[in-house]
């Protein structure tokens, strides 16, 4: 049976309608009509918010534990739904869209063990010492406490996983913290459905329905509303670097000003260091343009640039690479907007100084082939637009003359998500001398693998020094994703009445 989108606006619990509508832009199959957001709609939804906050804060561990998992139930409970309009929506395969399912109802879980365990809180306690001289010392106890209602935008490329319920969502949620969504247009019938799934595991539990709300569309005005509302204290957002930049600069700018943890784009550049070009060139070649590829290259850890010393192994990488990209079929982008801007990255790239064209594609419509491009690294080094994000499934080579001039390209990158080095057991040296420029580079460093696929773990960080990410400290997949929004708080002399509870457990 077709699911009809309600087409409203959730807020604290009620389907709210307005008067302006938006008509979805499906890869596939019908259109639907939804409300669109207004800031008075933003306003209440952060009213409502804030009235709850502390409440939800004063919650167990046990009872934030259940609604994350509550809310995972009744997303799988939808995911037949779920599948149907999130491929008509954005094109991507049933499949890969059953797995991001599985993602998104793994992290709510994760994190409902997470909290559970307690070690979030980081909890310390220094015993009061009356008798020391010169002066006696109090009794000192800290713990993170929840910082108050946050802000989300959901995701274009990840219609679950890093939308309504993704990671920010759920790591707010867990820390007890509301949240107000601001969902992407590019789904808005999948984020409406994950939305309504949330509300009734509210309700089933029979907490604050005011700890969650979803506005729908809207304009550039919608999201400044969000942002500068000053009952939000925080955002997390995925997204373009100029959008992100705009959003930060409102949220740094604010009488009170918030943290905005922002990932904006990155290249994810690959090393292939000599004695691995040379051993298994071929199948990294070939590895790398499935790792291009994959989701039509509309990953944020897509690995965009391969970075090799110049001669015969280089050139069988290349082909090998080449010949992998020629077979692989155009593949549906998840707007006609991204679709555009692939193809105006492609002629920018293609435009450069010194850049060889290895594989050219015709893309039209929506679709997207894969483009592959190669250039010496001093005219790599010459221009640095070659070193910016194209959002789809399109690769650069960069020839190097020898591994110093690997380790001056490698010094060049601005922020990444990650970098990797495919080395064996004759490049350890220079992994050696490589391994302090990619960790101050990038937020993960991998080895004879490839970035796309971030696991979900306590160890995981998705995140990076600038434009990767507005804040290298922290990370938006993983556990440690909770910090974002918590702080600590330290309890001097308290009475044992007065102390919170998961200070006492």
């Amino acid at each position: 049976m077709t699911h009809i989108p309600h087409g409203d606006h959730l807020i604290a619990g009620e389907k709210i309608r307005t008067e302006g509508r938006f008509s979805s832009a499906p890869a596939t199959g019908q259109a639907h009509e939804f409300s669109v957001g207004n800031p008075d709609l933003v306003a209440q939804a952060c009213a409502a918010a804030d009235a709850a906050f502390g409440g939800f804060a004063a919650t167990t561990r046990e009872e934030r534990a259940a609604l994350l998992e509550a809310i995972a139930e009744e997303i799988d409970a939808r995911g037949d739904a779920i599948t149907e309009v999130g491929s008509a929506e954005t094109g991507l395969p049933q499949a890969r869209l059953q797995g991001e399912r599985g993602r998104t109802t793994g992290q709510l879980r994760l994190f409902a063990d997470h909290i559970r365990k307690g070690d979030y809180l980081d909890r310390r306690h220094d015993t009061a010492l009356p008798d020391r001289q010169p002066l006696p010392r109090p009794d000192l106890r800290m713990m993170q406490r929840p910082i108050g209602p946050i802000a989300v935008f959901g995701a274009s490329n990840f219609p679950l996983a890093f939308s309504v319920a993704g990671g920010d969502t759920a790591a707010a949620l867990a820390a007890g913290c509301p949240v107000v969504v601001k969902g992407h247009s590019a789904h808005p019938g999948t984020g409406e459905i994950v939305g309504d799934a949330i509300v009734a595991a509210i309700k089933r539990l029979g907490m604050d329905p005011r700890i969650f709300s979803l506005v729908q569309g809207g304009k550039r005005d919608v999201g400044e509303a969000l942002v500068t509302d000053p009952r939000i204290k925080a955002v997390g957002f995925t997204g373009s670097l100029g959008g992100g930049r705009a959003l930060y600069n409102l949220c740094a700018n604010r009488p009170e000003p918030i943290p905005f943890f922002g990932e904006l784009g990155s290249v994810n550049p690959m090393f292939v260091l000599p004695a691995a070009a040379g051993a298994r060139g071929e199948a990294i070649g070939q590895g790398w343009a499935a790792s291009l590829t994959m989701g039509a290259g509309q990953f944020c850890t897509n690995p965009g640039i391969a970075v090799i010393v110049d001669g015969p192994d280089a050139d069988a990488f290349a082909a090998a690479a080449t010949e992998a990209l020629q077979a692989t079929a155009p593949q549906v982008m998840l707007t006609d907007g991204m679709a555009d801007a692939y193809r105006q990255g492609a002629a920018r790239v293609g435009a450069g100084k010194g850049v060889r064209s290895l594989v050219t594609t015709s893309c039209e419509a929506r679709n997207a082939s894969p483009y592959l491009f190669e250039v010496s690294a001093a005219d790599w080094l010459e221009n640095h637009e070659l070193s910016e994000e194209v959002f789809g499934p399109l690769g650069v080579i960069v020839r190097v003359k020898d591994a110093a001039q690997m380790e001056e390209v490698a010094r060049s990158f601005a922020g990444q998500l990650t970098a990797t080095l495919q080395l064996d057991d004759g490049d350890t040296e220079l992994g050696r001398r490589l391994l302090p420029v990619l960790e101050r580079m990038a937020g993960r460093v991998l080895a004879n693998g490839f970035p796309t696929g971030v696991e979900v773990a306590d160890s995981m960080v998705h995140g990076g020094p600038y434009p990767a990410s507005t804040n290298f400290g922290a990370t938006s997949v993983g556990t440690l994703s909770i910090r974002r929004f918590l702080r600590p708080v330290c309890y001097q002399n308290l009475p044992e009445a007065l102390i919170p509870a998961d200070l006492n457990d």
